[in-house]
C-alpha cells in the first residue's frame, strides 16, 4: 500500500491519499461511489457489495423503495455490513457525458461534501473515500483528483466546529489515481491552504 498525507495545522485533520483496495480498509465510514438506484453494480460499488455481505443490499433496497433513486451530488448511509467500519455512505457521481463539464465539477463536489456531511453526523472520525466518478462514469481522473482534494479541504475548513474527522483519506484503486491525487495534496501544500 502507498500513502501521502497532507496535514493542515489550523484544523487538525490529515488529508491523506493511499493506493488499496477500499474494501481492505479500517474507517469508521468508506464512502462507495454508488448508482443512483443503490443497486450495486460492477468497480468499486459492486467490490464494496460483495464485500459487506447480502445485508448491504436489504438496506440499499429499503431506502431505494422509501426514497427512491439517490440524486446525482447525494448521499445516504448505511450500515456497513462485513466491512472493517461502521457506516458506507453511498454517494452518485456525475456521468461525465451527461453534463457540462462545469455542472459535473459542482456535482462532483457536491458528492464529497454531503458524504462528509454524513460522517460528521454519525460522530466518524476516519473516513476513506474511493475515487467517485473516475471508473465507468468517465470523469477524467486529471479533473476529478484536484476537485475530490479541493472539496475535502474546503468542507473542512467550512466545518471546523461541526466534525471530529482526525483522518479523511482518499483512496485510489489505480496508479494514475494516485499520482494525481498525490498531485492536488501537493498542490494544497505548496499553496499553504
Amino acid at each position: 500500500m502507498q500513502v501521502s498525507n497532507f496535514a493542515d495545522a489550523r484544523q487538525g485533520t490529515e488529508i491523506a491519499a493511499i493506493r488499496a483496495d477500499i474494501t481492505t480498509l479500517t474507517a469508521d465510514v468508506l464512502i462507495n461511489a454508488a448508482n443512483s438506484t443503490l443497486s450495486g453494480g460492477g468497480g468499486v460499488d459492486g467490490a464494496i457489495h460483495a464485500a459487506a455481505g447480502p445485508s448491504l443490499m436489504t438496506e440499499c433496497q429499503r431506502i431505494f423503495r422509501d426514497s427512491g433513486p439517490c440524486q446525482t451530488g447525494s448521499a445516504v448511509m448505511t450500515s456497513a455490513g462485513q466491512l472493517d467500519a461502521s457506516w458506507i455512505v453511498h454517494t452518485v457521481g456525475p456521468i461525465w457525458s451527461l453534463h457540462e463539464p462545469a455542472e459535473s465539477a459542482r456535482l462532483l463536489s457536491s458528492c464529497y461534501r454531503s458524504s462528509l456531511d454524513l460522517a460528521a453526523k454519525v460522530h466518524a472520525r476516519t473516513a476513506a473515500f474511493s475515487s467517485i466518478s473516475t471508473g465507468v462514469y468517465g470523469f477524467p481522473k486529471e479533473l476529478a483528483a484536484p476537485i475530490a482534494v479541493s472539496a475535502v479541504e474546503g468542507w473542512l475548513q467550512n466545518n471546523l466546529d461541526t466534525h471530529i474527522l482526525t483522518t479523511v483519506t482518499l483512496v485510489c484503486f489505480d496508479e494514475e489515481n494516485f499520482k494525481l491525487t498525490n498531485e492536488a495534496l501537493a498542490a494544497l501544500d505548496r499553496y499553504g491552504r
